[in-house]
């Protein structure tokens, strides 16, 4: 599978998964601080079933978690992306970002987020777009208000409470 460029950013390349990323994929997740608002810290096993996921993802739906790569040197950042999640019946896009513990604090999980919100309604057309995010995840809550997300209200998702936090199109970039 060829790597397909889906978004740019000026900083970033989101690109498709493929299956040679899991050494990349299987490293971020097993790392405690970014795991540390999942139920527990992946293994190999756990980042290939996540990585496969996205595959999956990308044949069904059109998109999935994306890898992000630097534009200028191609190494690989995190994953960002659009998942559509079922929250109370109904399927919703969700977006999300995940970033290796070294690329934290560079502004890329709002840059990357800004230009999968824009796809998520100009390229999908959706609706909304919402982030599932538990409340004691600060830095991901920020972003998520950064992008111009509000909270709406706390559901139960995967055995944990999580704020709601929506985009709808007319909402601009904080």
């Amino acid at each position: 599978m060829n790597m397909e460029t889906v978004l740019e950013t000026r900083r970033l390349m989101l690109c498709e998964l493929r299956p040679a990323d899991l050494d990349f994929v299987a490293s971020m997740l097993a790392h405690p601080d970014v795991s540390h608002y999942y139920e527990r810290t992946f293994d190999r096993a756990d980042a290939e079933v996540w990585l496969t996921r996205q595959l999956d993802r990308y044949q069904r739906d059109g998109h999935g978690l994306w890898l992000v790569r630097e534009r200028e040197t191609g190494t690989p950042v995190g994953q960002v992306g659009l998942a559509l999640q079922e929250l109370e019946g109904v399927r919703r896009p969700e977006m999300g970002w995940l970033l290796a513990r070294k690329f934290w604090g560079r502004g890329y999980a709002t840059e990357a987020g800004a230009a999968t919100r824009e796809a998520a309604f100009t390229r999908w057309r959706y609706a909304e777009v919402i982030s599932l995010i538990r409340p004691v995840n600060q830095p991901s809550r920020r972003v998520a208000e950064r992008l111009g997300m509000a909270p709406t209200k706390e559901v139960e998702f995967h055995g944990y409470r999580h704020i709601v936090y929506q985009s709808l199109p007319e909402a601009g970039i904080g």
